[in-house]
């Protein structure tokens, strides 16, 4: 189980508002004055994200903090399709365009990178489509 810490910041009748600290790099390295990523998640460490989980059975308030837990199978799962649809639509599309086309390479370039980028929109629409939210594979735990 991957694990969150969270803070409530409302309480509805069926779900929690909740809001965590957004963590954009590495904070436990030795290289992080030096590193890109330690530099870059200086510069965005402020962030945080806010959204709804549904609610457990219990009693809740706003402020508690809470344990958000998400199955590591689903962030995987997830992250195959994010990074591996648009590599194979780039891929797979140069391959087509110049093979069963014809096109010029220059062509071919476009064509996949449009492929690349239809593929993030396509993705995006998919995962509206099925109403498939991060949020619905949460469990909410109360720390005490």
């Amino acid at each position: 189980m991957i694990r969150e810490v969270a803070v409530i910041q409302a309480i509805e009748a069926d779900h929690l508002e909740v809001s965590t600290d957004l963590k954009t790099g590495c904070g436990g390295c030795a290289q992080q004055s030096t590193c890109g990523a330690g530099i870059i998640s200086k510069a965005f460490s402020d962030r945080r994200a806010t959204f709804r989980v549904a609610r457990p059975e219990g009693s809740f308030a706003v402020g508690e903090t809470v344990e958000l837990l998400m199955p590591e199978q689903a962030l995987t799962q997830a992250s195959l399709l994010i990074y591996g649809i648009p590599l194979l639509a780039l891929l797979g599309m140069a391959v087509i365009a110049q093979s069963i086309f014809g096109w010029t390479e220059g062509v071919s370039i476009v064509a996949a990178l449009i492929a690349f980028a239809s593929s993030f929109v396509a993705l995006k629409r998919w995962y509206q489509m099925r109403d498939l939210q991060v949020t619905q594979l949460l469990e909410v735990r109360q720390l005490h």
